[in-house]
C-alpha cells in the first residue's frame, strides 16, 4: 500500500492518481461500472472512470437514524430500494416496526428526490454481474461505505471494490476483514488521520449542480 503524507491539491487530482492505479490493477476490463458516493465522491470517480473508459453513476445511501438519537444508525436504505438493519443497534434500543417504517419512509422520499436531482429521467444502471468500484473522496469511520457496500451486495455485483484516495487505515483494515467488499484500495492511509479534509489542498463542498454536470457529461459521451 502506497504510503505518503503529502497532501492531494484537491478531489481531480485524487481521481487521477486513483484512476491509475485501478487501470493498472484492472487492465482491458469491460465488465467495470463505477459508481460515486455523492457528492464529494462524484469528482474523484469521474476521473476514475475516465481512467477505465466505464460508466458512472451514483449510489446514494440514507442513515437511519434512531429517533431522539439521529446520530446511531439503526440501518440505511440505498439506491434501489435496498434496506440494511443495524441487529445489534435494535437490540440495545428496540424500536416497533411501525417506528422503523416511518424514518425509513422520510429518509426514502429524500433518497428518491436526490436521485431524480442527480440523474434526472436516467434510470440506474444495473449491477448484475459487474465488477462495481464503490468511490468517496476518502473514509474516516467508513460508515457511509459499509452501508453502500452492504446494500450493493444484494443487488448481485459480480464483485465490489471499494477505492478512496486516502482513509484512516484502521477503517481500511476493518473493512477488509469485515469482507463484504472483495478488495479495497486506499492510495494513502496517513497516521494520525484526523479527517479526510485534512489530506486535501482544496476540499470546498461539492453541490448538487456539479453532481448533476459530471453525470450528464458521462452519460452524453456514453452515448457516443
Amino acid at each position: 500500500m502506497w504510503q505518503s503524507h503529502r497532501r492531494f491539491r484537491d478531489r481531480i487530482e485524487a481521481g487521477q492518481l486513483l484512476g491509475g492505479e485501478l487501470a493498472r490493477r484492472l487492465p482491458n476490463r469491460n465488465d467495470v461500472l463505477v459508481l460515486a458516493l455523492p457528492r464529494g465522491g462524484v469528482p474523484v470517480a469521474s476521473e476514475v472512470a475516465h481512467a477505465l473508459d466505464a460508466p458512472l453513476d451514483v449510489f446514494i445511501v440514507r442513515k437511519l437514524g434512531v429517533p431522539g438519537h439521529e446520530e446511531l444508525a439503526m440501518g440505511a436504505i440505498a439506491s434501489g430500494g435496498v434496506r440494511v438493519l443495524n441487529r445489534e443497534v435494535l437490540d440495545y434500543m428496540p424500536l416497533s416496526d411501525a417506528m422503523i417504517e416511518s424514518v425509513a419512509h422520510r429518509e426514502g422520499r429524500e433518497l428518491e428526490r436526490r436521485e431524480r436531482e442527480y440523474r434526472g429521467s436516467r434510470p440506474p444502471i444495473d449491477v448484475t454481474d459487474k465488477t462495481v468500484i464503490v468511490v468517496d473522496d476518502g473514509l474516516a469511520t467508513g460508515s457511509t461505505m459499509r452501508a453502500a457496500v452492504k446494500a450493493l451486495r444484494r443487488m448481485q455485483p459480480k464483485a465490489i471494490i471499494v477505492a478512496v484516495p486516502v482513509a484512516a487505515q484502521a477503517t481500511c483494515d476493518d473493512i477488509r476483514r469485515e469482507g463484504e467488499a472483495d478488495e479495497i484500495v486506499c492510495l494513502r492511509t496517513p497516521e494520525p488521520f484526523q479527517a479526510v479534509g485534512l489530506w486535501y489542498d482544496d476540499f470546498s463542498q461539492t453541490g448538487d449542480d456539479a453532481v448533476r454536470a459530471l453525470l450528464d457529461r458521462h452519460a452524453a459521451e456514453a452515448k457516443r
